[in-house]
């Protein structure tokens, strides 16, 4: 067997689906009506693959999947939008990283689709995105491919400034340990890959990564 390629990568995740709040995927849950269309969004803050730098560098991947992700029986079929500024070397690493062919928690995520795993390619696109310092928005912008927006959430009984947050989820879709702040879309809208959804009061969430290629599970 062939040893994984010597990789790391740190950053910032997040999504905005379908489905009502709250995600029921965090919770091991199946989505709602059994099917979720999505956006997920990482922001490589730090890393590198080998000897290829991967700081300040942007993926996003939209499409959909059916049944329970975390029965690992879910059939999944998307594709994914790298960042423009990434040089053929990098944009080869980041591609490597997330089909999950070199290990770490990547690898382990791929088992969920379990049922099917259809990869309509990828796609170069430039990325604008915000994600606030204390989690109170995020959103990226793809030009012609993707907008989608959320804000935390808050309520009459939430503390100012203190989005809610939750450790030790069911299903977190970063792997296990990170904190997840809840939000709320404010705008999703996908042109890409042949899907086209549109949605303004569904799920969004948002965790930070950290992954080795070397990570057990």
């Amino acid at each position: 067997m062939s040893a994984v390629p010597d990789w790391h990568i740190v950053g910032e995740w997040f999504d905005n689906c379908s489905c009502a709040v709250a995600c029921p995927c965090t919770f091991g849950q199946a989505p709602d009506n059994n099917l979720c269309e999505f956006v997920l969004f990482y922001y490589i803050r730090e890393g590198h693959f080998e000897t290829v730098q991967l700081d300040d560098l942007c993926l996003a991947r939209v499409g959909y999947f059916e049944g329970n992700l975390w029965d690992y029986e879910a059939y999944v079929r998307g594709g994914a939008i790298i960042d423009v500024r990434a040089s053929h070397a990098q944009a080869e690493a980041i591609t490597e990283i997330f089909s999950g062919s070199v290990g770490g928690w990547p690898q382990e995520f791929a088992k969920c689709g379990g049922r099917g795993r259809e990869s309509l390619g990828s796609e170069r696109g430039a990325f604008s995105f915000e994600i606030a310092p204390n989690q109170s928005r995020w959103g990226v912008d793809v030009p012609g491919k993707v907008k989608a927006w959320a804000k935390a959430l808050s309520g009459p009984t939430s503390a100012p400034g203190e989005p809610p947050r939750l450790k030790n989820s069911p299903g977190c879709e970063v792997g296990p340990g990170q904190i997840v702040t809840w939000g709320k879309s404010t705008v999703c809208k996908v042109n890409a890959f042949g899907f086209e959804f549109s949605w303004t009061v569904s799920s969004s969430k948002h965790c930070p990564f950290d992954w080795h290629g070397t990570d057990s599970f």
